[in-house]
């Protein structure tokens, strides 16, 4: 099956570096049309810098590519409309969206500020919900497409420490089961990636928060850094899935670790009790006793 994506058009959104910015030109390199969509803000949302994303078309320019620039915000819904507006005119149409662009702080539950919380969480659920409802219709004009989000474990098992992350990246999570089952008879893919430990922005700087910790919290920090593989290896798996050779994959959630590419099993009982009669509180207290619960550190390992 071909992986040529020549006349498609792609958006990417948060592609002004990292991971984006790999797969933009990754999906360049393969033929597609590119539209670079970043905000240039800091990971917590901060400031804006219209020169990353205008670098990386130039990037793809460079090389023979077509590229077109968008400094518009996935988390506003009438922005978001103007980031596919962006690929209409410039390309006539809109095959591809890569959900990449959000945003990360730390902070618990006990303390996190609320505004802090909506904002962060926002920019992964609203930001992939908005571009993909202006995407979708023209998609399924067109007779099909490829949505493919970034997930994360934090969201998938939980991350202390990482509330508005956690929650943002859960939400993507069920967007992609129910979105993969809602567009499948459109020919619309939507799968979702998981990128185990990776050189970005937002890894940089969490590991640098961890050196000026406790001993503990140093060596996590220099396990995770060791451990982290660059943005091509993520791109390449998210290269494939909008290619027409992953036509009959969708509702997938995908581990990429370096070269180690994995697949996630889908929520599933394990173990259960039941009887005949109603159960009493008791009774059932004694009946789950006998369960073998996971423990917090590996829950589905």
């Amino acid at each position: 099956m071909s992986i040529d994506l020549e006349d498609q058009v792609a958006i990417v959104t948060g592609a002004g570096g990292g991971i984006g910015r790999a797969t933009a030109l990754e999906l360049a390199r393969l033929g597609a049309a590119v539209v670079v969509n970043d905000l240039g803000t800091s990971t917590r949302g901060e400031g804006s810098d219209a020169t990353k994303a205008e670098s990386v078309a130039d990037e793809i320019s460079a090389a023979g590519g077509r590229a077109a620039v968008s400094g518009d915000s996935v988390a506003e819904f009438e922005a978001a409309g103007r980031i596919v507006d962006t690929a209409l005119t410039a390309f006539g149409r809109v095959d591809i969206l890569v959900n990449n662009a959000g945003l990360t702080a730390p902070g618990n539950i006990k303390s996190l500020d609320p505004d802090d919380f909506e904002r962060i969480s926002a920019s992964h659920i609203k930001g992939t919900f908005n571009c993909a409802r202006h995407a979708v219709p023209h998609m399924i004009e067109a007779g099909g497409g490829r949505i493919v989000n970034l997930v994360s474990r934090a969201g998938i098992l939980g991350i202390p420490g990482s509330v508005a992350y956690g929650v943002g990246k859960g939400g993507v999570f069920g967007f992609t089961n129910v979105a993969s089952r809602e567009l499948a008879r459109h020919g619309i893919t939507v799968n979702a990636v998981n990128p185990a430990s990776t050189e970005t922005r937002m890894v940089t700087q969490a590991t640098d928060q961890m050196r000026r910790g406790d001993a503990e919290m140093q060596a996590r920090g220099a396990a995770l850094l060791a451990a982290a593989q660059s943005p091509e290896q993520v791109a390449v798996l998210i290269a494939w899935l909008c290619t027409p050779a992953a036509a009959d994959v969708s509702g997938q959630v995908f581990l990429v670790s370096k070269n180690n590419v994995g697949l996630f099993q889908p929520l599933t009982i394990t173990q259960n009790v039941d009887r005949d009669e109603a159960w009493t509180v008791a009774d059932l207290g004694d009946a789950l006793g006998g369960l073998s619960y996971h423990p917090l550190d590996q829950p589905y390992g």
